[in-house]
């Protein structure tokens, strides 16, 4: 009984053998490929070559700052972001001169104030430059080189130089018992100044001084603007004031304190002239008159 079972399971396995598997064969149009998909490799596997070239090509990260604003003698950070870069290399190029700045972790300039900042593993490849001068003003290129060709990413660079200035003339008048109010704005500044410092006659103006009636009031923003306010003008306040701000040159402007306004000091001092003046125009009428008595 069991030499008869074996013997039949010997017949089905020749017979099995004998059977003619077609070979498999790609549909036109198509490549197989090996290449797995997802990160592990298992289960899950690309048919189709173009669509595998596709998803494995390098793409770059659209939502980094493109358009980058930073203040004179700062720090600047351009982005640039690639996914599937496998083992292609990031190139750096500054587009006024074509100068290649960096290419993968390597610096090609002399300036030491450009450097490529890499994390392993990271799809960043930012470029920094450090104490940025007017001439980085300009547009930066984040290269890729592919099958295809060169892939690029435009980076523009703005270098400001934030200017302080005090609202109105280079003079100011306010009468005596009157109320100074000086405004300094700060404009061009990416971020608001870290401070903003009153001085009169060079010497910093003391908010919780005795005299009382002096404020200052600050606002910042897009531009910042500080407010001084002194209430109950003395004699003592006229002279110079001076708005000095963390991140620019300081701007000044020259207080009068008086008895009176501008224009009725200059009208006390014209009626304090001797002798009245006769105008032009009335010498013409009189004159004839007087050289001929016959027309009177």
């Amino acid at each position: 009984m069991m030499i008869s079972i074996t013997l039949r399971l010997i017949i089905l396995l020749y017979f099995l053998t004998l059977i003619h598997l077609p070979e498999a064969k790609p549909q036109k149009g198509k490549k197989e490929s090996l290449a797995p998909r997802g990160n592990d490799g298992a289960g899950l596997w690309f048919t189709n070559f173009d669509e595998y070239q596709r998803m494995t090509e390098p793409t770059f990260d659209n939502n980094t700052v493109v358009n980058n604003t930073v203040q004179l003698g700062g720090t600047a950070f351009l982005h640039c972001r690639v996914r599937n870069l496998g083992e292609r290399t990031i190139t750096w190029v500054r587009r006024r001169d074509w100068h290649i700045l960096t290419s993968g972790v390597f610096t090609y300039t002399n300036d030491e104030r450009f450097q490529v900042l890499h994390s392993e593993g990271s799809d960043d490849w930012t470029l920094q430059i450090k104490y940025v001068q007017k001439r980085d003003n300009g547009t930066y290129e984040c290269q890729v080189s592919t099958g295809a060709g060169i892939m690029s990413h435009f980076v523009n660079l703005e270098i400001v130089v934030p200017e302080a200035f005090i609202v109105g003339a280079t003079e100011y008048h306010v009468v005596l018992g009157g109320t100074i109010n000086l405004v300094c704005v700060i404009e061009k500044s990416p971020t608001p100044p870290q401070y903003v410092l009153w001085y009169h006659n060079s010497k910093m103006i003391n908010y919780d001084t005795s005299r009382g009636g002096v404020q200052v009031r600050t606002e910042q923003g897009q531009k910042t603007e500080s407010h001084l306010t002194i209430h109950d003008a003395k004699f003592s306040d006229s002279g110079n004031y001076t708005c000095s701000a963390s991140n620019t040159q300081p701007a000044y402007i020259h207080v009068f304190v008086s008895e009176g306004d501008k224009m009725a000091a200059i009208s006390r001092r014209k009626s304090s002239s001797s002798g009245p003046i006769i105008s032009a125009a009335v010498w013409y009428i009189l004159l004839p008159v007087l050289l001929n008595p016959a027309v009177a």
